[in-house]
């Protein structure tokens, strides 16, 4: 009896050793990073070049998946139900995470029950653009045009539910003028025919027109924070332009499926991190006009629960619907 139980104590032990080795040992194969939009958007941006180094930091792959459809909600979902081992994490936004819930009752998830919120990534301020060949060069001439031209303005975004979509919806509300807006899949899509002239305006994240700014080919008039971007710190603010407050930005974090661990969720939170404070990855985001910040999962679930209840007044006052 007593060898018996020597033998089940060491192997209790054994085991034991063995599951800290592991847990130890993570990661021990390639990290997929779900992003729920197509290639070419600010999302899509920002998770290569945090994957980059998180790859470099972790010593495995971080593949880049990238799954766009029904306003994220599909990428979403598929990470929700996966398991909650630190394999299969999600990158995502305000879109689907902070929005979209309010104005999605038919999401096949629940955004605050069904995912373990690890890090905020970076915030940043969406820039009112315009198709270069229009004649207004301001945001006043744009509400002038607006007022005296009911309807017949047309505002892009990414999709539903997004940051650029209920920016412009903040937009009109204040203003108190009707615009038609256009939803496209993605940011790419839709700042493509922003410079083709199809569509007049767009609060756009700033990684999808920066390049083209300079370049002439698209006019920026406005940014939507509360503080002037560093990109652009001679542009001035929606919100200086005689609509006090006005104030929409993009935020972005990374997400895994509920009931991951507290300590697995905190170790993927320090890697990021780190991954976030290199000189090279700031340097990157800062071209791009996104600021990192990183932060635990506590603090990040807790501004996620903030911005819900800011969003879902405006989505109420705006009557906003999927597929609107």
């Amino acid at each position: 009896m007593r060898t018996l139980l020597g033998l089940g104590l060491l192997l209790a032990a054994m085991l034991g050793a063995q599951g800290i080795h592991a847990q130890d040992a993570y990661p021990n194969r390639a990290i997929t990073l779900v992003v729920p939009v197509p290639p070419g958007g600010a999302s899509d941006f920002i998770a290569r070049t945090v994957g980059q180094k998180l790859s470099d930091a972790v010593g495995q792959p971080v593949v880049i998946n990238n799954q766009g459809g029904a306003s994220g909600t599909i990428a979403s979902g598929n990470v929700a139900k996966a398991a909650p081992d630190g394999y299969t994490l999600l990158m995502s936004s305000i879109t689907t995470h902070g929005i979209g819930p309010l104005i999605n009752t038919n999401a096949p998830y629940d955004t605050l029950k069904d995912f373990t919120s690890v890090i905020f990534l970076s915030d940043l301020p969406l820039i009112m653009t315009l198709h270069a060949g229009h004649p207004m060069k301001s945001v006043a001439e744009v509400i002038a045009y607006g007022k005296a031209n009911q309807g017949k303005l047309s505002f892009a975004s990414s999709g539903n539910g997004g940051a650029p979509h209920l920016s412009g919806e903040l937009f009109k509300i204040v203003i108190g003028v009707d615009m038609l807006h256009v939803p496209y899949r993605g940011s790419g899509p839709a700042v493509t025919d922003l410079l083709g002239g199809r569509i007049e305006l767009m609060f756009a994240p700033a990684p999808v027109v920066v390049g083209h700014i300079p370049a002439g080919t698209l006019r920026a008039i406005g940014t939507t924070g509360v503080e002037r971007s560093p990109l652009f710190p001679g542009m001035p603010t929606v919100a200086e332009t005689g609509l006090p407050g006005f104030n929409s930005i993009a935020w972005f974090g990374v997400f895994a499926p509920a009931s991951m661990p507290a300590d697995l969720a905190a170790r993927i939170s320090a890697d990021v991190g780190r991954a976030l404070t290199r000189d090279d990855v700031k340097r990157r985001l800062a071209d791009e006009g996104a600021e990192p910040a990183p932060n635990s999962p506590e603090v990040f679930t807790a501004f996620i629960n903030a911005d819900v209840k800011v969003w879902n007044e405006l989505a109420d006052s705006a009557g906003i619907a999927l597929g609107k």
